[in-house]
């Protein structure tokens, strides 16, 4: 008797090629063009077909085949995207740079121009103070060369003035382009809450603070079978959720509280002046609002679905630094997951 695994529908299922990845679709289409395997380029890739960033992807396919590199750099600024951020702090400092030595090359020029006709001047003077019986022709070619001397340093001058104000113009754009790099780089741009990067930089300055760390609570979130909700009613219903989300928190939250977008279906919050019983009460009030508030339409008849969440609690006071913070959250957030009778849990408690 044959066994099931030599059967004619076990041997299909063997054969059966495995789903290709997200990774692999990305690798696939960039190797199709000739585009090489930077970070950014994957960053840039991932946004325009898994993120289904249809704008961007119109912008890709316009380059045509084996795309410059400049090129594709040019469309991760222009849709913001956080591995292309430091390109811009790299692009300006460089200008500025070269601005720089620019000016000063000028600068020197002028300073060179000005003794040169402060030479001029003590020649002429000299000329007219040792012969004083020369004649007036003579003393007239003595004066037309120090007015012509005098007319292009004053020229120079004005060009050097104009020139610098330029610079100066220019490099207040520059700053001004840094600084919304940097913003960019620490936002989530589809919820516009910060990100993983500018949750990471407050939790460190929490620790630097000279009255320390002790005070604060850290609660991770995360929607439950996020990935299944995605896969059943599309990405766009799960991008309007994670916006409708986001709104939802910047109410929730006092001024000095935090919220990041830290990951795909993930929250985080950083709250000041609280304890345990307080934390855990927070948490219930996010979990709470979530489930109360966030509804979406379904195809199942009409039927309208509620998003669950799990939520993880930490306390600096039990940290001795910001990636144990981080870690004791998760390692509750794990816990609230893995138990969906206690979807709010703290660590070590």
């Amino acid at each position: 008797m044959a066994s099931a695994a030599s059967s004619p529908q076990a041997q299909r299922e063997t054969s059966r090629p495995a789903p290709v990845t997200d990774i692999q679709r990305i690798s696939q289409h960039m190797t199709r063009l000739g585009v090489s395997g930077l970070p950014r380029n994957y960053e840039l890739f991932h946004e325009a077909i898994v993120g289904q960033n249809a704008a961007l992807a119109q912008d890709i396919a316009s380059l045509g085949a084996a795309p410059r590199q400049p090129s594709l750099d040019e469309l991760g600024l222009k849709y913001r995207l956080v591995s292309h951020c430091g390109l811009v702090g790299e692009t300006s400092q460089a200008e500025m740079s070269k601005m720089m030595r620019d000016a000063v090359e000028r600068l020197t020029s002028g300073v060179k121009q000005k003794q040169s006709f402060m030479r001029a001047a003590e020649t002429a003077l000299k000329s007219i103070t040792g012969s004083p019986d020369q004649s007036l022709s003579s003393f007239m070619s003595e004066m037309e060369f120090l007015s012509t001397s005098l007319a292009g340093l004053l020229t120079a001058e004005t060009d050097l003035e104009t020139k610098l104000r330029h610079d100066v113009d220019r490099m207040e754009a520059l700053e001004r382009g840094v600084a919304a790099a940097q913003t960019a780089s620490s936002t989530d741009r589809l919820t516009g809450l910060p990100n993983r990067t500018a949750l990471n930089k407050t939790v460190l300055d929490l620790y630097e603070r000279e009255e320390g760390s002790a005070g604060s609570a850290l609660i991770m979130m995360d929607i439950d079978d996020f990935k299944a909700l995605n896969s059943r009613y599309g990405t766009q219903t799960g991008s309007r959720l994670l916006k409708k989300l986001a709104d939802l928190f910047r109410k929730s939250i006092k001024k000095h509280d935090f919220v990041a977008r830290t990951d795909g279906d993930e929250f985080t919050f950083l709250f000041a002046n609280v304890g345990m019983q307080e934390a855990m009460a927070i948490a219930e009030r996010l979990r709470n609002s979530v489930e109360e508030n966030v509804v979406f339409a379904t195809s199942d008849a009409g039927q309208n679905a509620k998003l669950t969440v799990s939520l993880g609690v930490a306390l600096s006071a039990d940290a001795a630094t910001a990636s144990q913070l981080q870690a004791n959250a998760r390692i509750a957030l794990h816990a609230a997951q893995s138990n969906r009778r206690l979807p709010v849990q703290a660590f070590g408690r």
